[in-house]
């Protein structure tokens, strides 16, 4: 028997990846805008963004991303409200159906979102340059790049794009991506403990006040968030915790003691120890750099 191979066709090919960002914004942050001959999307991973576009201004929330199409051009500002979480992706594409989403504003599913941070997990792993700067024109590649990391982002955000095409205009054929991949947040008990933890963000929270508050067991604890987070729950608390704080720092409206009394620090000393311990700089040296970054001209 002669076998015969078929050919599988891409109906989305990412040619190239321009930059991957990750943006923590103050709340005063404004990007004065850009054209490019290459595709971009910017999604709101927190808070509230303004986007100025050649076809008017739209203010984007928590899980909402535009998508701007080749030499269309695009701002981005704080709103004011609060300090922003910005992803940023430019790539090029030139896949007729690309069109889809031209001049579209899209609220992503839980899928999509997961998809979108392992994009953004597999950049860390290798792109040297930092992801948290918003005028990078060129990333550099790590010399230790992981194996396939360079491939997943592409497969990642195809997978995301294809996803999204479906779920719009094929919704018979969108189904769920938790029914065949792991993905984070996938697990009810999980979703229920994290809203648990974001609801006693300003306490202090011990592993038996969970367990006992959402009927689970601490073996069976640990292992869910280990599983999802490679960190113990406490750990994952604390990691909010500073996340928290930082947004708070970005907005400009507590000094750090009063930062430390809103999130239920026992000192300001504690804080700034666990502050430092998570995210490798002081809580100053934190406020300076996103200072800087708010007041750097890219010209």
């Amino acid at each position: 028997m002669a076998f015969e191979s078929i050919y599988l066709e891409e109906d989305i090919h990412i040619e190239k990846i321009y930059t991957i960002h990750y943006f923590e914004y103050r709340n005063d942050f404004h990007f004065d805008g850009e054209r490019h001959d290459f595709w971009e999307f910017q999604c709101v991973d927190k808070g509230e963004a303004e986007i100025r576009t050649d076809s008017g201004v739209h203010i984007l929330s928590r899980g909402q991303v535009i998508f701007h199409k080749p030499n269309e051009f695009h701002t981005l500002t704080a709103t004011g409200k609060n300090a922003p979480n910005i992803v940023v992706v430019s790539f090029e594409c030139n896949s007729p159906c690309m069109s889809f989403f031209e001049n579209k504003i899209l609220n992503l599913s839980d899928a999509e979102r997961s998809l979108m941070a392992m994009v953004i997990a597999e950049a860390r792993r290798c792109i040297a340059t930092p992801l948290d700067d918003p005028y990078t024109e060129k990333m550099e590649k790590r010399p230790d790049i992981q194996f396939g990391s360079q491939q997943l982002i592409r497969l990642y955000l195809e997978q995301m794009l294809i996803y999204m095409i479906r779920r719009h205009t094929m919704p018979q054929l969108a189904v769920s991506l938790d029914k065949f991949v792991n993905l984070k947040n996938s697990s009810a008990t999980y979703n229920k403990i994290i809203f648990y933890l974001e609801e006693h963000i300003r306490e202090y929270v011990s592993i038996e006040d969970i367990c006992h508050d959402n009927l689970i067991g601490r073996s069976q604890l640990q292992k869910l968030f280990r599983e999802q987070n490679h960190c113990g729950v406490i750990e994952f608390f604390s990691r909010m915790k500073i996340e928290f704080a930082k947004q708070l720092i970005r907005e400009n409206q507590m000094n750090f003691t009063q930062i430390s009394d809103f999130l239920g620090y026992s000192s300001i000393h504690y804080f700034s120890r666990q502050f430092k311990k998570i995210s490798g700089m002081t809580p100053s040296e934190y406020a300076s750099s996103i200072k800087a970054l708010s007041e750097r001209d890219p010209r």
